[in-house]
């Protein structure tokens, strides 16, 4: 169905009647001039609106804003009511412009306050704004030719805002319900004519004003509804600059504006052209070019009315030659057209310059988030995109996310994204109670399963790392399990459970660990519990997942003397592991003792020498005796200098013989010998009257 929303077609009624042209009491200075007046002249007294001015005013600005920022699709028909209704305009395309209505409303002129009242009537307004909205527009008519015989699927939507001094809250329920009646009697007639349509949905917006300082005789109520064709809302507003407030929020409520505020403006002063101020203007533009700031909920509420997001100005570019990437561009519209920043605002814009827009921000860089250029006449917001942009080629999912992580299952969610691809679905296939079953909810239903336990980082699983785990984990995503699907799940948990009795390694990730990562049976238990963690997500499928969950659980409580039995092994590893820790560290430590031990002796052997070689060199020096080597249980052999090194192996030796020596008593033969030589049978010698001498041969006296 072609809907047109109510924002298509806006019908402006405004009270002409004699009493608003009273007064808004709300003065304005109309003698600016206080310094240099001359002397002796009497200042001009203020001047105040009158209602219908005030009106009048508000209205125009609601257009103006309307038509900068929708110029196509978006109609207004003003009507005025008095003693009659006055059509103001029509829906056509050429009529849509501030110039024709204002110059319309000059050729009415401002009520006359002398007329009668009785005779005056907004209802003849509400009448007329009915009967205009039955009828076709360009667009719609557009679309009901396209249709053809189709043309009942064109709607028909509008909203009727009508600017009165009500009575009281009964007056105004008596206008709804003559707008309510009026609505149901055309569209009886539009039912039976070619040239109108029937009116599917109507807002009515009644604006209650009244001079400045007055009690308002009307309360204000929030959208109600009062038939399935009519919703209406009342507002009681002040006249004056509080009227035309109202009026800037319902603009924007109507049609989705936002509001921007651009801050920072560099521009020189009227009075000294070598200084410059700083000024901001407030801009409206659809609400589109807000999303990102809605996404991520970064805005700032300024005033009680609206909320405005704000922009800073950067310095203008002086060429449009370099192009910025934009994801959207609007039209905008400022709120105060007339000010000064605002004109040379709109002037610098539309001279060819474009201006960049930063987020103001506390620390950290700039961000360039929109551009403010004209085309064609016309003043666009470009939405610049502060991120990645679709038109470069997208990241290498192995280069990680910001470059931390890097090990995702890329393989397995490719196999995953075959397994859950969308197809044409033929054949209707019916639920177990007899309904319809819809292809498009079953996908989503088998994809939730799917996902209920995925990991998307190899180091975050094992179960998943394992080929043994495959038959199990292929199966119990699905809805429902065969008796073969769960013999071969109760095969795989006993497999499981071999591995585990044998020891067998698992393929644990051990990045960011240090050392060896977890034991044998702390793997196991991290294992056993992701495997659980997968069963019982899909524990609700059926009674057989319940059944597979069942023999895990089995598997899982071990009995007390396998329990005690890996209690044994643990200490066992423990202990093996403490005994091989303390040989090494005694092993770095002898090596040190030893090595600094022979650094000693060979210190003292090279003492001795040199101490020996000056003795010798002595003329008055007797010739040294030649002493024999004394060598005592506990003392260890000397140690065979070496040109190199000493080795580990060495080391060792000479410590196993050391420990051994002292284990029995050193053979006598071995303490009295010279050169390691013993000569035995000496008390024989003795007795024949023979001496040894120092090289080992007798000789008789």
């Amino acid at each position: 169905m072609k809907i047109f929303s109510e924002s298509h077609k806006t019908v402006f009624v405004v009270d002409h009647c004699p009493y608003m042209a009273e007064s808004c009491r709300q003065h304005v200075e109309f003698d600016m001039l206080v310094k240099n007046r001359t002397q002796g002249i009497i200042p001009l007294a203020p001047i105040s609106k009158s209602l219908w001015t005030c009106s009048v005013e508000s209205s125009m600005e609601y257009c103006r804003i309307m038509y900068d920022i929708f110029p196509f699709k978006k109609l207004v028909n003003f009507i005025v009511s008095d003693s009659g209704a006055h059509v103001l305009n029509s829906w056509t395309q050429e009529d849509q412009n501030l110039q024709e209505l204002m110059a319309a409303l000059a050729a009415v002129g401002p009520p006359n306050p002398r007329a009668d009242p009785e005779c005056c009537s907004i209802l003849h307004g509400l009448v007329a704004a009915v009967e205009t909205l039955c009828k076709i527009t360009e667009y719609q008519h557009e679309a009901r030719t396209l249709l053809m015989e189709n043309a009942e699927r064109v709607g028909n939507r509008g909203r009727i805002i009508c600017i009165t001094n009500a009575k009281s809250d009964s007056h105004v329920r008596m206008l709804e319900d003559c707008v309510q009646e009026t609505i149901h009697e055309h569209n009886k007639l539009a039912a039976n004519s070619d040239h109108l349509m029937q009116i599917q949905k109507c807002e009515l917006v009644l604006i209650h004003t009244y001079p400045v300082g007055e009690d308002s005789l009307v309360s204000d109520r929030s959208k109600k509804e009062l038939s399935p064709v009519l919703t209406s809302e009342v507002h009681s507003v002040r006249a004056g600059r509080h009227l035309a407030t109202k009026l800037n929020i319902l603009v924007q409520q109507h049609f989705d504006l936002a509001s921007t505020t651009i801050t920072n403006i560099p521009m020189k002063e009227e009075q000294h052209a070598n200084t410059s101020a700083n000024y901001d203007v407030e801009l409206l533009h659809h609400k589109d070019a807000h999303v990102d700031f809605l996404k991520s909920g970064d805005s700032s509420r300024e005033g009680s009315f609206k909320e405005t997001i704000t922009l800073k100005w950067c310095t203008p570019r002086t060429n449009n030659i370099e192009l910025h990437y934009c994801t959207g561009a609007y039209r905008i519209s400022p709120v105060d057209v007339n000010s000064r920043p605002s004109s040379c605002l709109t002037n610098f814009l539309l001279n060819g310059r474009s201006v960049l827009l930063e987020q103001p921000r506390k620390s950290g860089s700039k961000v360039i988030s929109h551009m403010l250029s004209s085309h064609g006449g016309e003043i666009f917001l470009h939405v610049l995109s502060s991120s990645r942009s679709i038109l470069e080629d997208p990241p290498s999912i192995s280069e990680g996310c910001g470059g931390r992580v890097t090990d995702y299952r890329i393989t397995d969610f490719g196999e995953f994204m075959r397994e859950n691809r969308l197809t044409p679905f033929l054949d209707p296939r019916y639920k177990i109670d007899g309904s319809l079953e819809i292809p498009l909810e079953r996908a989503k239903d088998q994809l939730e399963k799917h996902t209920r336990y995925w990991p998307m980082i190899i180091s975050q699983t094992t179960i998943f790392n394992m080929q043994a785990v495959v038959p199990l984990a292929s199966v119990i995503v699905k809805e429902s399990l065969t008796e073969e699907d769960v013999l071969n799940c109760q095969k795989t948990i006993y497999n499981l459970v071999d591995m585990e009795r044998k020891n067998d390694p698992l393929p644990i990730s051990t990045v960011g660990t240090r050392g060896k990562g977890p034991k044998r049976d702390e793997q196991y238990r991290i294992m056993w519990n992701e495997l659980e963690t997968l069963v019982r997500a899909h524990i609700n499928n059926s009674e057989k997942h319940q059944r597979v969950l069942e023999c895990l659980m089995a598997c899982r409580s071990k009995p007390p003397e396998e329990e005690e039995r890996k209690k044994r092994g643990r200490k066992r590893e423990d202990k093996e592991d403490k005994s091989e820790k303390a040989v090494k560290d005694y092993e770095q430590e002898k090596f040190w003792q030893d090595s600094e031990r022979l650094k000693g002796i060979l210190e003292r052997g090279k003492e001795e020498l040199a101490e020996a070689e000056i003795i010798k060199d002595s003329p008055d020096s007797p010739e040294p005796p030649n002493k024999k080597p004394l060598v005592e249980m506990d003392e260890t052999p000397p140690v065979e200098k070496s040109k190199g090194p000493v080795s580990l192996l060495t080391l060792w030796s000479n410590r196993i013989n050391t420990a051994n020596s002292r284990k029995h008593q050193e053979f006598a033969g071995r303490l009295n010998s010279v050169n390691n030589r013993a000569e035995l049978y000496q008390h024989l010698k003795e007795e024949n009257g023979m001496e040894t001498t120092e090289n080992g041969k007798a000789s008789r006296q």
